[in-house]
């Protein structure tokens, strides 16, 4: 977007002619030195593969400060996005494109179609009525039942129409999920008025914009209803542990806006099972008295899959049940990061070193990531700059999170002065296998414990930018531990570590 569009679409959802469009889509630049007005530039894939070429018309700085509060509603860097905004360049470029080479996807390539394609696919099924489901996680039966019941409800078609581009860190991954829709598009939707097609969209877990933005998106796909669910695309909790968004700002906001690009909002009503019946019913329906059986999300990853429990066969169909359970592995048995912050000296890594220690006697498989060592390898090179200092940490973040994603256990102990790349990471690892551990030991007591005498150099102005002396640190907000060393030992503070990871169910307990 142009700054024009950019500038009326943040402060008042439209475009600069005054069409309605909820959210920016902008291309952020770092380095503008080599960039021109007039010139063109190469658009590039993270392989380097040619997507297209951009002749760069305008060139626009934007406000941290301005546009998350705008358009997420919050400049809190939990936010997944605000935490990565923080790290953009702070020029927006733009201009007209020639695509050269769209991105090739090889993955369920039956089942990626244009919008034109989906369109034509719609019409041949031959309803009038198109309903939209969007979906970033598996389709249960209370799902199945409410997308049923919904095509139903306006005599239409049903497009199954779920994200596959970046979701909610935490997310089962796109793989395990498509297999699973495909089974259940097969064997228990009506195929006569059901179509599955993936999106390849990257979520903004902008909430309320979101929402009408997805609507907006499944108009041009041929729906013209799209079922909203409670807290859409909402990102979970800011730093006070509260919700960024209200359960149905998202279904407000759509049903006001939705008639201007003629696609009308269907609530996601919660359905639940009646046992003793055998049947689905939307709560606000359900007979006094009678016996109600649910599972919430974090019931189903923690206590079935998380145990290798098989799930019941009323909460999900057999077939996807089966798929989950070959991707999770007990909760125990997965991987997590612990993250040490805290000023030079507070006692990191010498409480990452004996965590280290007690988590492979248990068995556990550890890599430890220390901000010295990451500097001498990973890191070689970099100075302190406060990009310098990001780029440092965002690399340590991306090393963690492959850690993770294949079930080990990381330590990381860094300073990691700054919050929002902290975020950033806990973004790239996923806020359920984060841990934030705030190593609270005050400035005095660490410049005593200087046995590198870097402290001292940069009182006297040897160094630069050190952190806790003439550059800032940034407190964590709300860090899942907050260990103090003055008071008790580093042992002791390691002990309080690993009750919480045995409390979280991320080790077993002790015999």
């Amino acid at each position: 977007m142009g700054k024009a569009d950019y500038t009326r679409v943040v402060e008042e959802m439209r475009l600069a002619d005054g069409t309605l469009f909820p959210i920016p889509v902008t291309l952020p630049a770092a380095d503008t030195q080599s960039i021109q007005v007039g010139r063109d530039i190469a658009l590039r894939s993270p392989k380097n593969d040619l997507i297209a070429v951009m002749t760069v018309e305008e060139a626009f700085s934007w406000s941290l400060s301005e546009e998350p509060q705008l358009v997420l509603g919050t400049k809190d860097v939990r936010h997944p996005l605000v935490a990565e905004m923080a790290l953009w360049g702070r020029t927006y470029i733009s201009g007209p494109l020639k695509v050269v080479d769209l991105p090739k996807h090889y993955d369920f390539a039956e089942l990626r179609k244009t919008p034109a394609e989906v369109r034509g696919a719609l019409e041949k099924l031959g309803y009038r009525n198109v309903v939209a489901f969007q979906t970033r996680n598996p389709i249960h039966r209370a799902h199945e039942e409410l997308t049923k019941r919904a095509a139903a409800q306006v005599g239409g078609a049903l497009l199954l129409h779920p994200v596959v581009g970046l979701t909610k860190p935490g997310d089962v991954d796109h793989y395990t999920r498509v297999r699973s829709y495909k089974v259940l598009g097969e064997r228990y939707y009506d195929r006569a008025r059901t179509l599955l097609s993936l999106l390849p969209l990257a979520m903004r877990m902008a909430g309320p914009r979101e929402a009408v933005w997805h609507a907006l998106i499944r108009r041009n796909y041929g729906a013209n209803y799209f079922i909203v669910g409670r807290d859409h695309a909402g990102p979970g909790k800011d730093s006070e542990g509260r919700p960024f968004y209200g359960p149905y700002d998202a279904q407000k906001l759509l049903q006001r806006l939705g008639p201007e690009i003629g696609v009308k909002m269907i609530p996601f009503k919660e359905i639940v099972y009646l046992p003793d019946e055998d049947r689905f019913e939307e709560s606000d329906q359900v007979p006094a008295r009678a016996k109600v059986a649910t599972l919430s999300g974090t019931q189903v990853r923690a206590e079935y899959l998380g145990n290798g429990t098989e799930l019941p066969d009323w909460f999900t169909r057999p077939e996807t049940a089966a798929i989950l359970s070959t991707a999770y592995l007990p909760t125990h048995q997965q991987g997590f990061c612990v993250w040490f912050t805290g000023l030079s000296g507070a006692g990191k890594s010498t409480i990452a070193e004996i965590l280290a220690v007690l988590l492979m006697e248990r068995g556990r498989a550890v890599t430890p990531l220390d901000g010295d060592v990451v500097r001498t390898h990973l890191s070689k090179g970099l100075g302190f700059s406060k990009e310098d200092r990001d780029t440092n940490i965002l690399r340590i973040g991306f090393v963690a999170a492959e850690i993770v994603r294949h079930h080990g256990v990381v330590l990381c102990a860094a300073v990691s002065p700054y919050r929002a790349a902290r975020s950033e990471c806990r973004r790239m690892v996923g806020d359920n296998r984060f841990i934030e551990i705030f190593v609270d030991t005050p400035l005095e007591v660490c410049e005593q414990r200087d046995t590198k005498g870097m402290y001292a150099k940069a009182r006297r102005g040897e160094i630069r930018g050190f952190t806790g002396v003439d550059d800032p640190y940034e407190e964590p907000l709300n860090p899942e531990l907050r260990l103090t060393t003055t008071d008790h030992s580093p042992e002791e503070d390691t002990r309080q570590i690993i009750n919480y990871l045995m409390d979280r169910g991320l080790l077993l307990q002790d015999d």
